[in-house]
């Protein structure tokens, strides 16, 4: 389906009225509030009460920002939210305005998004991954990403706080802390780490700030926070949604993707995000590719469906392990067969991953600094180090800038061995990886426990998680859908599905069959750490 007669649809959709199925749930559902009404509600209840004349996206848009305000920036203070687009509420009433008119552009129309403080936007707000180098820097054009979402009719009211520079500035960060927006807490444990680097993103839709947002993966950043968070993350095929005015680590991995309360939610978002982009060259191999993914919000989408169970990403945590195994009996008892097996060759490509990202992130900077950003204080690597060590007292109170200089040191993306890098990373995760295990065991998914439940933030020693299931399609540029599967003493913990190249459609499917059938996500009450 191309663009434009998703379009088509949309109008079409203002015209006919809430009957028709661009603004109607899977199989036509009737809206279904949840204990934190509209504001926790998916797109499909608040198009719906929308199109009922019981709700507008400016009193929708007004009621998130209260939210955000008491939320946010009070009570809790979660934090997750590092910008509020002043031009929110304008936007809303452009988008009641066309509504009126019978000018509904589709699922997305009116409804709030919030995106990730990487992504570009060519307005009132910045673009500064967190840095106080780019701070009040705004960019010169909107993402492609960004451009979509406008265009599919959605409200940008915001920027979420991230991990700075998407957590690839020093070997012992924080995740969740940026210089420029501080500390994002999670919603389900006050004292404990959203993970990163979509952190903010992940924060904020669990605690209803917003409908969706977009975060941003090179290894993890969308499935870990949305599984620590209780959410739905879709990581796409690299080349299904453009990396054009997102500020970068590495082309060869970086993508960005949805995060939301539900796999219809994220399956909307991520059609809306989609699309053949000049300024991408790889979106080149995603044309043709891109499928309305409501087709597949199918309730028995697991039954035949073979799927590998990936038991070397098991046992590094004995509570999160036994919330997966009852996941895997669901999976069974909605008709999945159930293959053990393992994914080969996962250990041979850790050190060229970081390898191809340290020489990527150098290049790939000073190329987005050079077009989005030009009357940046910093152009690339060397300065943006510098500007650092001048501001250490706000940039490096908890941790260095050790990637940066490892980035720093390395040569151009012609060096022989950067290379040789890319080349086993896609020949272990993707031939020898991924295809390897489908086609040996005729697989249409993989499963394993995206990762551990939240860790204590910790800003001495770092990090500390428990290990996840991200690299494999990441490094392969594969698609990954993480979905709520239960709670390890209150702490969500996500299933992973893993597919190969553009199978988002099949691994949509399977996804949603298996929320349906087991309903795990709850809202989080804010508690200031886990009662065991």
């Amino acid at each position: 389906m191309d663009r434009r007669d998703f379009v088509k649809i949309g109008l079409a959709a203002g015209a006919a009225g809430s009957s028709n199925r661009v603004l109607a749930g899977p199989a036509g559902a009737a809206p279904k509030l949840g204990t934190g009404g509209i504001l926790d509600a998916g797109v499909w209840e608040q198009q719906q009460m929308m199109e009922a004349g019981k709700l507008t996206s400016h009193s929708l848009t007004s009621q998130y920002l209260a939210r955000i305000k008491t939320i946010d920036k009070s009570g809790p203070r979660l934090n997750s939210v590092i910008e509020i687009n002043p031009e929110a509420l304008r936007i809303a009433l452009d988008m009641d305005r066309e509504r009126n008119l019978k000018r509904v552009r589709g699922p997305l129309h009116g409804i709030p998004v919030l995106l990730k403080d990487n992504i570009a936007t060519a307005d009132r707000m910045s673009t500064t991954a967190g840095s106080l180098a780019l701070a009040g820097v705004r960019a010169a054009r909107d993402a492609h990403v960004t451009a979509q979402l406008r265009a599919a009719g959605a409200v940008i009211i915001g920027k979420t706080n991230l991990s700075e520079w998407a957590n690839m500035r020093s070997t012992h960060s924080v995740s969740g802390w940026s210089a420029r927006g501080g500390l994002t807490l999670n919603p389900y444990s006050l004292d404990r780490n959203c993970s990163g680097s979509s952190s903010g993103s992940g924060a904020a839709i669990a605690a209803g700030l917003a409908t969706l947002a977009v975060g941003t993966e090179t290894d993890g950043s969308i499935v870990s926070p949305a599984s620590i968070c209780g959410l739905v993350g879709i990581k796409p095929t690299l080349g299904l949604v453009s990396r054009s005015g997102i500020i970068p680590i590495a082309h060869s991995q970086d993508t960005a993707g949805p995060m939301a309360r539900s796999v219809a939610d994220a399956a909307l978002m991520l059609f809306a995000m989609a699309g053949v982009d000049p300024r991408d060259p790889v979106t080149q191999e995603g044309a043709g590719k891109l499928a309305d993914y409501r087709a597949a919000l199918d309730k028995g989408g697991l039954k035949g469906a073979r799927i590998g169970v990936a038991r070397n990403f098991f046992g590094q945590h004995a509570e999160r392990d036994a919330v997966i195994e009852k996941a895997l009996l669901d999976l069974k008892s909605q008709g999945a067969v159930l293959v053990e097996t393992d994914v080969p060759n996962v250990g041979k490509y850790d050190a060229s991953e970081t390898e191809v990202l340290l020489y990527e992130f150098k290049a790939d900077l000073a190329a987005y600094l050079k077009e989005y950003a030009p009357n940046a204080p910093v152009s690339n690597m060397a300065e943006l180090i510098i500007f650092n060590q001048q501001h250490a007292q706000q940039e490096l109170a908890y941790f260095g800038q050790e990637y940066l200089e490892r980035s720093q040191a390395k040569g151009g993306l012609d060096t022989p061995a950067y290379q040789e890098a890319l080349a086993n990373n896609r020949r272990y995760a993707r031939a020898e990886g991924i295809d390897k295990v489908m086609k040996e065991h005729q697989l249409d998914a993989l499963v394993a426990p995206t990762g551990g439940p939240a860790w204590l933030t910790d800003f001495v020693n770092g990090d500390h998680d428990t290990g996840g299931f991200s690299s494999p399609a990441a490094v392969a540029g594969y698609p990954h859908i993480t979905v709520p599967a239960g709670y390890v003493h209150g702490l969500p913990v996500g299933l992973s599905f893993v597919g190969a190249a553009y199978s988002e459609a099949a691994l949509i499917r399977m996804a949603y069959s298996y929320e349906q059938a087991t309903l795990h996500r709850r809202a989080p009450q804010f508690p200031p750490s886990v009662r065991i």
